[in-house]
């Protein structure tokens, strides 16, 4: 699980085991390729036969490898464990190519000298890129040092002595426990050493100030501290987590995840890193430079528009909370004239606003003022699709009434999004509209797919971004 858990948290060593599935797939095929030169003349052209088992084997080998334990990452493996993985796991393809050339009576049209060579020189191959791809890893790990996550953990009983000295063995796992949030008096023999917190402000003080990263939750026996826990921090990005003692009973809850090999229910939790957001990450920095090239020419004469308009700067730029509430800059073209608003406060754009400039009505209409945003995106502070920031002072306004308004900030905040597409977008002149819109927000986050995302890329496209709420 320590191997499985750095690949995730090391972007580097994860594209490694990423690509090595494509690059086995290429071996299979240049393998049969060396082969064939080897055997035959190197101008004759492939039988259908051979391109049959050749095609089968590098399918087989896409599917059977991951089962077979060939991508298994872990510094204690050996290369003589590695190589013998991979002895095993291409035989065994080799194996069923055959079997299922005899079954469709076609094994007798293909060169068994062929064969062999293909399987020698394929299984040396695979055997070298695998050796180098495994010092590689360990190269990778040894210089790559594990971010300690602060620990507290509420609840001082026998459990969290065991978790504290679990964490104390499994240094590798990223998380340091550094104190116990408990107010009984006996609170000090179950922590090991580790300092008692007795006071929620006292907690409070040490969420805030960095000092704390993720509270664990032992018990969920006094509901009325885990409440006033949860109330405490539900605008703070700190993830809390349930650490059940179920040793020796099945948990079939998929919200359930593990953390240094023992279960964790997360109550309020970030997303993991995950293979699955790797196409999202890619395609929104593919997306965004092609966006960015496609329409510069379009960009340039909506720049020369504002600057024209009225007197002031061609980009707006204003504070926004990205994902877990890291702030960032939001780029947009401005389309009202210079002012200056009292501290604290900030007046959405009405109707006949007398602030919004001729062009910079017909830009927010068609929300062309939102295309430098692109820029965001491939910087890496937004996605293409997430749900849409909102200005600081509206988080201030909203986040205490409209539930779990916060909980759209756990992931990238997007230039469309599952809300806008379904009419949600432009002035939330009543509290329902906010509702319905965070609503959207937080059904997108728990049904996340790569496909959604696609889908609503195009919904954008073909609907435009026009609305009937947005001037």
């Amino acid at each position: 699980m320590q191997a499985v858990r750095f690949l995730e948290s090391n972007p580097i060593v994860y594209r490694l085991g990423f690509f090595s599935r494509t690059l086995d797939a290429c071996i299979v095929l240049i393998g049969a390729a060396i082969a064939f030169s080897m055997r035959f003349d190197i101008f004759m052209s492939w039988t259908q036969p051979i391109m049959v088992l050749v095609a089968f084997n590098t399918a087989m080998s896409a599917i059977l490898f991951p089962a077979l334990g060939i991508y298994k990452a872990s510094d204690r493996d050996s290369l003589w464990h590695v190589a013998m993985r991979i002895i095993v796991g291409w035989t065994t393809v080799f194996v069923i190519g055959i079997a299922f050339m005899v079954a469709v009576q076609q094994a007798f049209s293909v060169s068994r000298l062929w064969c062999c060579a293909w399987f020698a020189v394929t299984l040396a191959l695979l055997i070298m890129v695998r050796s180098a791809n495994h010092r590689l890893f360990r190269v990778a790990k040894s210089h790559t040092r594990v971010k300690m996550k602060p620990v507290a953990i509420v609840g001082a009983n026998a459990y969290s002595r065991q978790l504290i000295e679990k964490l104390n063995r499994t240094p590798t796992g990223g998380f340091k426990c550094v104190s116990v949030f408990d107010d009984t008096p006996e609170a000090e023999q179950f922590t090991c050493g580790l300092p008692v917190v007795r006071s929620l402000d006292a907690l409070a003080v040490a969420v805030r100030g960095g000092v704390i990263d993720e509270l664990w939750l032992v018990t969920f026996r006094e509901e009325a501290r885990i409440q006033a826990i949860l109330h405490e921090f539900k605008h703070e990005f700190v993830n809390i987590r349930f650490i059940p003692n179920v040793e020796g009973s099945p948990l079939f809850n998929h919200a359930v995840d593990e953390v240094i090999g023992v279960p964790a229910i997360n109550l309020l939790a970030s997303p993991p890193a995950d293979h699955r957001f790797l196409p999202k990450e890619v395609f929104d920095r593919l997306f965004a430079a092609a966006a960015l090239i496609s329409i510069l020419p379009l960009m340039i004469a909506i720049a020369i528009m504002v600057k024209l308009s009225s007197p002031g700067p061609v980009f707006f730029r204003q504070w926004r909370k990205g994902v877990n509430g890291n702030k960032f800059q939001i780029y947009k073209f401005r389309t009202m004239v210079v002012h200056a608003e009292d501290a604290g406060k900030l007046t959405q754009a009405r109707r006949h606003d007398p602030r919004v400039t001729a062009v910079g009505a017909f830009l927010r209409r068609m929300s062309l003022d939102e295309l430098p945003q692109f820029i965001n995106v491939l910087r890496g502070e937004m996605s293409v699709v997430g749900p849409r920031p909102h200005a600081l002072q509206h988080d201030e306004q909203y986040k205490d009434l409209v539930h779990g308004y916060m909980c759209r900030y756990r992931i990238k905040p997007g230039i469309t999004g599952w809300a806008q597409i379904n009419g949600y977008r432009g002035e939330t002149d009543h509290i329902d509209k906010m509702q319905c819109r965070v609503a959207l927000d937080l059904n997108y986050i728990e049904n996340w797919t790569f496909s959604l995302d696609l889908k609503i890329v195009l919904l954008t496209l073909l609907r435009g971004f026009r609305g009937l709420h947005a001037y």
